[in-house]
């Protein structure tokens, strides 16, 4: 395995999601990045790999045999289509409808799309709207 990049500084450097059926993982993935511009970095017979998304089985070496919980992880897209091609994707791949494409609450401009991967994991597609492109931070009040 080659790590093209490292990126110093992130508060996450990468993320592994060990799944009980790779094949369907692996055809609902590459469907979903595909539809987000995300090339699959790697493939081995028990894992593959895009970015810092790590998926393997619970026999590859790193996952000690165990199966990771439910996550969320959401994913950033360009723009509103993206989004509705990565909503529409996951549906075709073996994914669950856990939120249609839409504006939600979170702020203004925030555009998401929820889906169930085959292993129960909410994976998200959101647009957070137009604005500056480079190191734009937006604050936002979250209730208690």
């Amino acid at each position: 395995m080659e790590t093209q990049r490292i990126y110093r500084g992130r508060l996450i450097d990468h993320i592994q999601l060990v799944v009980k059926d790779l094949k369907a993982s692996q055809g609902f993935y590459e469907a979903v990045f595909k539809a987000l511009d995300i090339p699959i970095a790697g493939t081995g017979d028990d894992f593959f790999w895009a970015d810092e998304l790590f998926v393997s089985t619970a026999s590859s070496e790193a996952a000690n045999g165990e199966l990771t919980g439910r996550h969320h992880l959401a994913f950033q897209a360009r723009d509103r289509a993206m989004v509705d091609a990565f909503h529409q994707q996951a549906m075709a791949h073996g994914g669950r409808d856990n939120g249609a494409p839409g504006e939600r609450h979170y702020h203004p401009g925030y555009y998401a799309a929820f889906a169930l991967d085959p292993d129960g994991n909410n994976i998200e597609a959101v647009y957070h709207g137009e604005g500056k492109r480079s190191a734009e931070s937006v604050t936002v009040d979250i209730p208690a």
